[in-house]
């Protein structure tokens, strides 16, 4: 199974922590948004999209990389993402304005990594931000076991 992992990650390295440990489990090619080409997806058979949270949503450059990408079929991609709130998906669930953007590409959405980060944003910055020290050792190892899940699997979604 190929696999190709594109993220940004732009104030403390939150997402690129998470993002190298699944790549690192899955065997796959890693890439910041900007160095990724829209062309190159075709190659692979799962494809890994996270970020930081912004307002509610993955950050920009991400979301607009999305948008340029052509339909594919028979396509697998994952989310990820880390952020300063919890997700609780009937509150605020970040993770759908990607999702479904990737599913009007075609893509199969075959699971979702979310964990906490170290956010300074506005009033919190004042207290040296929350979730300091996040992501943790044990956000790392979620993030293993979620990309060990995705490859064990990985028989069964191609």
């Amino acid at each position: 199974m190929e696999t190709l992992i594109i993220y940004i990650s732009v104030h403390h390295g939150n997402t690129e922590k998470i993002a190298k440990v699944m790549a690192n489990t899955l065997d796959a090619t890693l890439l910041e948004v900007k160095q990724a080409n829209t062309s190159m997806l075709e190659q692979y058979d799962l494809s890994g999209f996270g970020s930081g949270i912004y307002f509610g949503k993955h950050h920009e450059s991400l979301l607009d990389f999305v948008d340029k990408l052509p339909v594919l079929r028979n396509k697998k991609a994952f989310v990820f993402s880390t952020s300063g709130l919890r997700k609780i998906w009937f509150i605020h669930n970040f993770d759908k304005p990607l999702r479904e953007k990737l599913q009007r590409k075609g893509f199969d959405i075959i699971g979702e990594f979310s964990c906490r980060g170290l956010d300074t944003y506005r009033a919190t910055k004042l207290v040296g931000g929350i979730n300091k020290g996040r992501p943790n050792a044990e956000d790392l190892r979620q993030a293993e076991d979620f990309a060990s899940g995705l490859k064990n699997s990985g028989a069964s979604y191609l």
